[in-house]
């Protein structure tokens, strides 16, 4: 076991690190020039959204790309790329203005054309959030370069919450076309619209962009320098973060019993307001792909036999809540509590085990099989521990595994070469846009991440979800909602482990942080840095 002096030493040579780095970076910059410094983890598969639909991702790519709108603090839509909208007395036409004064980093002219190929080529076919969530979309019609006109076989109003650039992500149509938009090398060195101009990588160590001097909305961004460090130690990142050498650290940066003692910081604010339209649901998959996991008893000895009150309190904190269900019960417009659940039971875990012929053998081992950790930090890995403790009382050996992210998600939805795994889907604003992914058939889609990730296919399931895309009488549509909570919990691909309670931190100096219920998945291109009041923790 490393000693304290080991570990502090360690922590010191990565901030150590960060600090040459910064004085690097000083050193080649004018005097004037301002630089802030964030925190992404891990590190990014790729720096395009609407390609890698990811946390890590989309703090970094909404700073490079705009979106059609953007949402204020009531989650009403706001003017970005498109300058005002209507909306046809029966709601199957939208028209979007856009506006004519903006161009793609490279100088090329953004148009309706970027629009039609983003939403038609891209999210409708391959993105596992946006395909179903635009499924009554049939047509963009670009009748001019600053109009695109949205064609709906049924009015669905679950779109408007749908179109910031971390959901209605838009491509650079010239550059994008003809190609796998997923394996794209401009998902790496991006272009976009936004106020920020990807400038280098250096791989697990930073991301640096640079203000675009020709971005529309003057006046913006209000620093000359936006920097993600990568800093793969918890521990580091809150020296980071006390000492000032990191600013803004949007995905839960620090462990979590840091964070209770790291809000009483009076030099950092600790904010959970812009995780409000996020409603993160942490999960457990089974590779349905797998005879062994096939049998819902098996799934459901392993729900039995994971106590979800104390996986709440030890391992996060009680910054979580214990899940019922795919959809979280502070929606309460959507969450049904009347659906099967799987109480800790361990000894009726092993009467399942016992009835689906898995007896415990000589070694006292019933059942074996691997477990991917979710890759965002040592939290996850803490869980995966719970789980592998949990289970072996009840005869199952689990072999934790950990992985950087591009090869977790390789492994999980190109590969699927898992037997179980742990991550958490954002739920949204509303249950088509975040929740039916994990359980539409038409969402196993191969080498799109997050999407339908063990495999799980029924028509009855597959019902319920169309429904829910096209039912009009709300009242219909929310029992539609109700029914896919009954036949998740019922069929079991997914044990629903926990509503999460995310949380980002940053230096009170900071001015102008978007607090509304997207502000992590916001652009920084308003944020100074000086003396001001930040606002109360939240």
């Amino acid at each position: 076991m490393s000693t304290r002096r080991e570990f502090l030493i360690g922590a010191g040579a990565v901030v150590g690190g960060s600090l040459l780095d910064n004085i690097a970076l000083a050193a080649t910059a004018p005097a004037a020039r301002t630089t802030l410094v964030a925190n992404t983890l891990p590190e990014p598969a790729g720096l395009a959204a609407g390609s890698t639909p990811a946390n890590p991702t989309n703090v970094v790519s909404s700073n490079l790309f705009d979106g059609l709108i953007t949402y204020d603090e009531q989650f009403r839509p706001v003017p970005q790329l498109a300058t005002s909208w209507t909306e046809s007395a029966d709601r199957r036409t939208i028209t979007f203005k856009l506006r004519s004064d903006v161009k793609w980093h490279d100088g090329t002219p953004f148009t309706s054309a970027d629009v039609q190929y983003s939403i038609m080529e891209v999210s409708k076919k391959v993105h596992p959030i946006a395909r179903p969530t635009f499924a009554q979309i049939t047509a963009v019609e670009t009748p001019d370069a600053h109009t695109a006109v949205f064609r709906l076989a049924q009015p669905s109003p679950v779109i408007w919450s749908y179109l910031d650039t971390s959901s209605a992500f838009i491509f650079p149509k010239h550059l994008y076309a003809g190609t796998d938009p997923l394996t794209n090398p401009y998902n790496a060195k991006p272009v976009g619209t936004g106020g920020f101009i990807f400038k280098e990588w250096s791989r697990g160590n930073y991301i640096r962009l640079v203000k675009n001097p020709d971005y529309w909305d003057k006046g913006k961004p209000r620093v000359d320098e936006l920097v993600f460090r990568i800093i793969p130690d918890a521990s580091a990142r809150s020296i980071a973060l006390q000492s000032g050498n990191v600013q803004y650290a949007p995905l839960t940066p620090v462990s979590l019993i840091e964070a209770r003692r790291l809000e009483q910081n009076p030099n950092l604010v600790l904010d959970s307001k812009g995780w409000r339209a996020n409603a993160p649901m942490f999960f457990m998959d089974f590779n349905l792909r797998q005879k062994r996991f096939q049998d819902v008893r098996v799934r459901q000895a392993i729900a039995h036999a994971i106590n979800l009150k104390l996986l709440a309190k030890t391992v996060f904190y009680d910054f979580a809540t214990p899940a019922t269900g795919p959809v979280p019960s502070y929606q309460t417009r959507f969450y049904t509590a009347d659906t099967p659940q799987y109480p800790y039971d361990p000894h009726k875990a092993e009467a399942l085990l016992d009835a689906a012929g898995l007896p415990r053998g000589a070694d006292g081992v019933r059942l074996r099989f691997n477990h991917l950790n979710h890759t965002y930090g040592e939290d996850y890995q803490r869980a995966g521990q719970f789980i592998q403790q949990q289970l072996k009382r009840i005869g199952v050996e689990v072999t934790l595994v950990n992985y950087d992210l591009p090869t977790y998600l390789r492994k999980v939805f190109t590969d699927h070469d898992f037997d179980t795994m742990s991550a958490f889907y954002a739920a949204f604003a509303d249950p088509q846009i975040g929740v039916i992914r994990r359980f539409w058939s038409k969402n196993i889609i191969s080498g799109a991440a997050w999407s339908n990730g063990s495999g799980y296919s029924s028509p009855e399931m597959d019902q319920v979800v169309e429904a829910i895309q096209t039912e009009q009488d709300p009242d219909k549509r929310t029992q539609a909602i109700h029914r896919l909570q009954v036949i998740a919990q019922r069929d079991l691909p997914s044990i629903s482990l926990a509503e999460l309670k995310f949380f980002r931190i940053y230096s009170r100096n900071l001015q102008n942080v978007n607090t509304t219920p997207i502000g992590v998945y916001a652009s920084l291109n308003e944020v100074s840095i000086g003396a001001a009041n930040a606002p109360a923790h939240g």
